[in-house]
């Protein structure tokens, strides 16, 4: 098995403003990591499932560790210069910890209705067909 040198970032690349914000971060936060949307990446070789992979953005380190959802956003933040590492450590503190996951899942659930998004961006629930936007 190969050995990674950087974390990976996995993300939706099919969804309009998950690569925006992905394009973004990569531009101005320039975390130390590679993103790669799920859609390409070898999800077994990162130790994930496609369905997590489709409900949240994750942090795949080198070692094999996930975070998702808003922990993978404060894992990015955490690896980049500046002062981002202290945004990042807040993020994983409480009670920022718990506000931070709570608008990450709703960010997330509403994705589709975003600058970027389209209705191909709606996460499914898990165990169902293609995504339908709510309306």
């Amino acid at each position: 098995m190969r050995t990674r040198s950087l974390p990976v970032l996995v993300y939706d690349g099919d969804c309009g403003f998950c690569t925006t914000a992905v394009r973004f971060g990569e531009r101005r936060v320039r975390p130390r990591c590679v993103c790669e949307p799920w859609q390409f990446a070898d999800l077994a070789a990162l130790g994930v499932t496609r369905e997590r992979a489709e409900h949240e953005v994750l942090w795949v380190t080198p070692t094999g560790t996930v975070y998702g959802g808003a922990q993978a956003v404060a894992k990015a933040l955490l690896s980049a210069g500046g002062a981002w590492p202290v945004a990042g450590a807040v993020l994983t503190l409480p009670p920022f910890r718990w506000v931070a996951h709570a608008g990450y899942r709703l960010i997330a659930a509403n994705r589709h209705r975003l600058p970027g998004g389209t209705p191909a961006c709606a996460v499914r629930p898990p165990g169902n067909g293609p995504a339908d936007p709510v309306s």
